[in-house]
Parts: C-alpha cells; sequence; structure tokens
C-alpha cells in the first residue's frame, strides 16, 4: 500500500513510523509535514472516501500533495478535511493520544482539552 497509510482501515502501515499501527480515522492528525510520494494525494483522498481518514490535518509546513488530496476529496467526494497550518510552538503543545479541539469559527485555535 503506498502512502504509509492503508486507506481502507484508516491504520499506519509504515513500519518504521512510530504510531505504527494505531488508526486516524476521525482523529486531528498533527505532524509537521507530510512524507512520501504524489501518492499521498490518492491515499488521503480515497481514505476520506472510505471514511476511514483523519478529521483535519495540522502541519507545521506547508504540503501540496495533501493540500491536493484533501482539496479532491471534498470536490468529488463532499468530504471535508481541513489542513491547518499551525506554529511551531503550537504544535509542539499537543501530545499524542490527547484530546484536542481546533475551532475555526474566528481564528484557528488548536490548544489541548483539559
Amino acid at each position: 500500500m503506498w502512502g504509509g497509510l492503508d486507506p481502507a482501515s484508516g491504520r499506519i502501515i509504515d513500519v518504521h513510523h512510530p504510531q505504527h499501527g494505531l488508526s486516524v480515522t476521525g482523529q486531528l492528525l498533527a505532524m509537521p509535514a507530510g512524507r512520501g510520494s504524489s501518492s499521498s494525494s490518492s491515499v488521503l483522498a480515497e481514505a476520506l472516501r472510505l471514511g476511514s481518514g483523519p478529521r483535519a490535518l495540522l502541519l507545521t509546513a506547508p504540503d501540496g500533495i495533501l493540500l491536493v488530496g484533501a482539496l479532491i476529496a471534498q470536490m468529488l467526494y463532499d468530504v471535508s478535511c481541513p489542513v491547518l497550518l499551525l506554529r511551531a510552538a503550537e504544535h509542539r503543545r499537543l501530545r499524542s493520544g490527547e484530546r484536542a479541539r481546533v475551532d475555526l469559527r474566528h481564528r484557528i485555535h488548536v490548544r489541548p482539552l483539559t
């Protein structure tokens, strides 16, 4: 499977990834940037089409390939997956497995829930 993610299950299948085996389904997926080839856009779009994709992507560096995947899913399948850029300090505040909220109403706020 290309992209390090099984789009059918939403599980991370890249054996070198620290969260190998975990699911991104319905999660806020925070990572510095995408890793991989241009096929990552089709893997993301397919996962979103199947309902196994993340709720949103939180990146610290722009990633046109992932953005294309999210846009294609929106255009073809009417499935939304916001792609947000975080400041490095905001990204560092997030911890794996921690609950967080993204508020898009007035300005972007990403904060851990306490």
